[in-house]
């Protein structure tokens, strides 16, 4: 009985071993679970795998599924590997060594699951699935059928076609996107909306999509001003949703007036002379013919324009605009006026009129006037400015000087360019008065000079010159102005040159002075300066050396003769030299010695007694 339950027991075991080692063996197959890519560029689908234990067994198969069934594409095993042909990606698909699947390139019909199965004999069979995701961009929206007008009706029971926008070759299914000035508009298809979209889908035989979009609405006249588009809005690799844009269209509306507007395009007051310019316009499209008249008299016009040239103050009226719209709605005012004025000034009128001759120191009252639209001013201008800032001009005691052309002139302030002006000249009699001019200035005797002589005076003085020379005569204003040119001989240099002015009423005269210019001042250099600095202190130093060598000499002296007198300086054999007189000599102090007795000097000097 024991033998029996022992031999069941170790048939349980053998039998617990053995299904212990199956469920323990398995295959393990990895995969890129999702693959996006472009049309057209490769795919690469890796596979490898794992088994619990070593085997030569093993078979690698790649499958798709076709009307519902799996179809082997690729395979290898330990004998040989391959692509299967007759599958509808045999002449685009490879297979690695390292069991990976590529297709080159890929096309839409692309975009399905793909299996990598391995079997590795009693060890089991699994699989993995990848699947490829294909995208392709769209080419840009175009818009169509969007040139015809479109009449702005009343009825609100119809919409018209605005226009088409379509977008070709776009993967995965694109859509589009209606804009009214960059605002888009709701996505609506049904038609009994004022504004809806009818789409349309058409799938090319590239298994890509082309869409049609085709917008229609109820215009009204403010949409004459808005601006369209419309955008294909489409998917891309990594979740990407990107948009292209069509071009901007305006719509062409059609509508009646309702309104006229008449302007004149000139800016600011116009004055006379000055070219104006009228426009007439609805606000309805297209622009009806205008008429233009002033007070019942038909103008010649076009366009809704009235060119008048050059115009006057009788141009100023009342002008009138009548818009020919016959399609206008009842109870529109199709006539508008308005005021044209014209501003002008007369001709500026100067009393008494010129020329005038009144003699030196006589009273001069001149007046002007004008008329003009709106107020005006008058003021008198001589020699380029002005100098007095009202009409009436009154001089009581003329002088040459203030002979010349006097300009009244006339302006209106509030026209800006609106003036007149008259000139009168005034001549005042008298003997020529010569300015004073400079003098003539030569490097030396026998140069040329040239001198001027400015006069005034009425009627115009003559001259004389003396000596005389090469003569010329200009005017400035109310001056003559004679200039000679002659040679600064030594009479000229010695007595001048006189100038004189006559007229019928006298003569004056002038004596200029015409001598040699300085030459340049001859002033040290600083290099000589500096020469001269140097050797004024050379000589400072050179006294100074020789008051400390003279002092030293004194001292030296002074030493000697002290220690003589003291009997402590012996000389040996030499001569005995005493001080006997100084003298100051040329701020020198000189010192004169003597000589004396040989044995004196020794005495004297050694103080000592003889041998």
């Amino acid at each position: 009985m024991e033998r029996t339950m022992l031999g069941r027991f170790g048939v349980c075991c053998t039998l617990l071993a053995v299904a212990l080692q199956v469920c323990l063996a398995s295959v393990e197959v990895t995969v890129t679970p999702k693959l996006e890519v472009i049309k057209g560029e490769a795919a690469k689908m890796p596979c490898s795998y794992k088994i619990s234990k070593p085997t030569s067994n093993v078979v690698v198969q790649w499958f798709i599924e076709v009307a519902g069934a799996r179809k082997q594409i690729a395979y290898k095993s330990s004998q040989d590997f391959g692509v299967d042909a007759g599958t509808p990606l045999t002449e685009r698909l490879t297979m690695g060594e390292d069991l990976s699947l590529s297709i080159s390139p890929v096309m839409v019909e692309d975009e399905r699951s793909f299996f990598c199965q391995v079997t590795a004999g009693p060890l089991g069979t699994s699989e993995a699935k990848t699947h490829i995701k294909v995208f392709f961009a769209p080419e840009k929206p175009m818009i169509t059928d969007n040139n015809q007008a479109i009449t702005v009706s009343h009825d609100t029971t119809s919409s018209s076609e605005v226009g088409k926008c379509t977008s070709r070759n776009a993967y995965p299914q694109p859509r589009i996107i209606w804009f009214k000035d960059d605002n888009p508009l709701p996505d609506e298809k049904s038609q009994y909306e004022k504004t809806y979209m009818i789409p349309s889908l058409v799938k090319e035989a590239s298994g890509l999509y082309t869409i049609t979009s085709t917008l229609y609405m109820q215009p009204v006249k403010a949409d004459a001003k808005s601006v369209f588009h419309c955008t294909v809005e489409y998917l891309m690799p990594e979740n990407k949703t990107l948009h292209e844009n069509s071009d901007k269209f305006n719509l062409s509306l059609l509508y009646s007036t309702e309104n006229v507007y008449f302007k004149v395009k000139n800016q600011g007051p116009i004055k006379e002379g000055d070219d104006v310019e009228m426009v007439c316009e609805t606000d309805g499209n297209p622009q009806p013919e205008f008429e233009f008249t002033k007070e019942d008299l038909l103008l010649s016009g076009q366009k809704g324009t009235l060119h008048m040239k050059s115009v006057t103050r009788k141009d100023n009226g009342t002008y009138t605009c009548e818009a020919q719209d016959f399609d206008a709605l009842g109870g529109v005012e199709l006539t508008k006026t308005l005021r044209l004025s014209v501003h002008y000034i007369d001709p500026v009128e100067v009393t008494p009129e010129g020329p005038l001759i009144v003699s030196k120191g006589d009273a001069v009252e001149l007046q002007c006037k004008t008329k003009s639209s709106v107020a005006h001013t008058l003021h008198w201008e001589k020699d380029s400015k002005m100098f007095l800032n009202r009409g009436a001009l009154t001089i009581q005691e003329v002088t040459l000087a203030q002979a010349g052309v006097y300009i009244c002139v006339g302006a209106v302030p509030s026209v800006p360019g609106l003036r007149k002006q008259a000139n009168v000249t005034l001549n005042v009699r008298g003997v020529p008065e010569i300015d004073a001019s400079g003098d003539g200035l030569v490097d030396k005797v026998g140069e040329m000079v040239t001198l001027n002589c400015s006069a005034l005076g009425y009627p115009s003085p003559q001259f004389i010159w003396n000596p005389s020379g090469k003569q010329s005569v200009t005017v400035v204003g109310n001056r003559v102005i004679s200039t000679v040119t002659l040679e600064a001989t030594a009479a000229v240099l010695a007595n001048g040159v006189m100038c004189e002015a006559y007229n019928k009423l006298g003569k004056n005269s002038r004596n200029f002075k015409v001598s040699i210019q300085p030459g340049p001042t001859n002033v040290p250099e600083s290099n000589d300066a500096n020469r001269a600095e140097k050797q004024q202190g050379g000589s400072s130093a050179v006294v100074i050396a020789v008051v400390v060598c003279v002092l030293l000499l004194l001292i030296l002296v002074a030493l000697l003769f002290f220690l003589s007198k003291k009997g402590k300086l012996s000389c040996g054999k030499k001569d005995k030299k005493d001080v006997a007189s100084e003298e100051v000599k040329g701020g020198m102090v000189v010192v004169e010695m003597k000589s004396s007795e040989k044995g004196n000097e020794e005495a004297g000097l050694l103080n000592k007694p003889h041998a």
